[in-house]
């Protein structure tokens, strides 16, 4: 479907941030219930490997692939 454009270091830090978010809306300190979204799509693009945004940018955080 989509290529991968999000490299390692990438998915480590969305994951993180995306366990984050979720733990601190269940504690119930999250001000919004936005922080389970954001949560959750930052999970989902960091186990896809790929960024919808990304794509629309044109961006890519994997490292080149030489032939």
């Amino acid at each position: 479907m989509f290529k991968n454009n999000v490299g390692a270091t990438d998915r480590l830090i969305r994951g993180s941030l995306g366990v984050a978010a979720l733990a601190y809306l269940a504690l119930g300190t999250a001000p919004l219930r936005w922080f389970g979204l954001i949560g959750i799509v930052l999970l989902a693009t960091a186990a896809m490997g790929t960024c919808p945004l990304y794509s629309v940018l044109g961006m890519s955080t994997c490292p080149v692939k030489r032939t």
